[in-house]
């Protein structure tokens, strides 16, 4: 079921009663996911996932579709959980991965948010955009598309369970954790 916000900006019905707005909840979330991408706190961004958690960035394999099955295909990410993106996370902070040194300058941004919720989890689509600053090459990237997220309630707050980010554009072959909002 999609949840709206009907009513006043004060967030209540003509009748008084409440209306929960999971939209803008989860926006909050996404925007929090964003952040830590962008200041580059890992271990913050870590913490957003289940431990089961999958992550993954899908190939295109023709012009319009994209691979499905990432223990078969080809992703340009691919994270079975939470340990394995800990270790790229770790990779990246040790200086061992050549292709992020020096990091690159990000910004997210998360717009188009679209919650399909039950009590204890949901679903969410999401467009994203992130520009990039490449230091060594001195360039600018833009890189976008939209991310699919499965949701799971923890305590007050959200987790991610799975997220699949897909970009629009197929210029990047080279890609690691600070570039994704979804990314990643």
């Amino acid at each position: 079921m999609l949840f709206r916000s009907w009513g006043p900006s004060d967030g209540k019905t003509d009748g008084g009663a409440v209306m929960n707005d999971p939209t803008q909840e989860v926006s909050q979330f996404l925007y929090r996911e964003a952040r830590f991408l962008d200041t580059r706190d890992w271990m913050a961004w870590l913490e957003l996932f289940t431990e089961d958690a999958v992550f993954r960035v899908p190939a295109w394999k023709s012009e319009h579709d994209i691979t499905t099955d990432p223990t078969r295909e080809l992703s340009l990410i691919y994270c079975a959980s939470r340990t394995r993106m800990s270790e790229r996370v770790q990779r990246v902070l040790s200086g061992r991965s050549v292709a992020s040194i020096p990091l690159p300058r990000t910004q997210h941004a998360v717009s188009n948010v679209m919650v399909t919720q039950t009590d204890a989890s949901a679903t969410v689509q999401a467009n994203f955009t992130v520009h990039l600053f490449d230091l060594k090459k001195k360039d600018t990237n833009v890189f976008f598309g939209h991310s699919t997220y499965q949701l799971l309630r923890v305590a007050d707050d959200w987790r991610i369970r799975d997220k699949t980010a897909v970009l629009a554009d197929r210029k990047s072959t080279r890609l690691n954790s600070s570039h994704m909002s979804e990314s990643r």
